[in-house]
C-alpha cells in the first residue's frame, strides 16, 4: 500500500476521544504532519471494519482500549505536492469513550497527552489543524448531546 502519490484514497480513521472535559491528542511521529499534533487513527487494513480499526489504531498509539459511539464526520484530507497527489486519504473520524488501558505514546505517535478545551480552541496552543480542530468540536457537541440524553433517562 503506498501511501505517497497513490494511485488511489487511502481509507482511514480517527478517534476524538474525551475524559474529564480533554481531548486525547497526539503527536505524529510520522509523515504526513510528522510532528504536528493531531488525533488518534491511522488506516483501515484490508479485511477490517471502520470499527475495528479505530479501537486497534488507539490501542497501538495510546494504550487505551475504546469503545467507538458514534461517526462524528466523514471526510477528505488530501495534500499536494506542486501538482501531484501527494497525500490522499478518506478519514471517518469516530467519538470514543475509554473503557480500558493506560495512556502511554507507541507506534505513530511520539507523544500523547490530555489536552484542556481552551488549549484545542486556541490553534496557536498545538498548532492544530482546523479541520481537526472542527472536528473536536464537532465531537466536543456531540459528547453534551449524548450525556444530556443519558442523563434525562436516568
Amino acid at each position: 500500500m503506498q501511501r505517497e502519490y497513490p494511485s488511489a484514497p487511502l481509507i482511514g480513521v480517527g478517534a476524538v476521544i474525551f475524559d474529564e472535559g480533554r481531548v486525547l491528542l497526539i503527536r505524529r511521529a510520522f509523515a504526513p504532519l510528522k510532528g504536528h499534533w493531531s488525533l488518534p487513527g491511522g488506516l483501515v487494513e484490508l479485511g477490517e471494519t471502520l470499527l475495528d480499526a479505530v479501537v486497534r489504531e488507539v490501542a497501538e498509539e495510546t494504550g487505551l482500549r475504546v469503545e467507538a459511539l458514534q461517526l462524528i464526520e466523514l471526510l477528505d484530507r488530501i495534500y499536494y505536492e506542486d501538482s501531484q497527489v501527494r497525500y490522499h486519504y478518506v478519514v471517518a473520524d469516530y467519538l470514543c469513550r475509554v473503557v480500558g488501558g493506560a495512556l502511554a505514546a507507541s507506534s505513530d505517535a511520539a507523544e500523547a497527552r490530555w489536552v484542556d478545551r481552551s488549549e484545542w480552541i486556541d490553534s496557536n496552543s498545538y498548532q492544530l489543524d482546523p479541520v481537526a480542530v472542527r472536528v473536536i468540536e464537532a465531537g466536543w457537541q456531540l459528547a453534551q448531546q449524548i450525556s444530556s440524553t443519558k442523563g434525562s433517562k436516568e
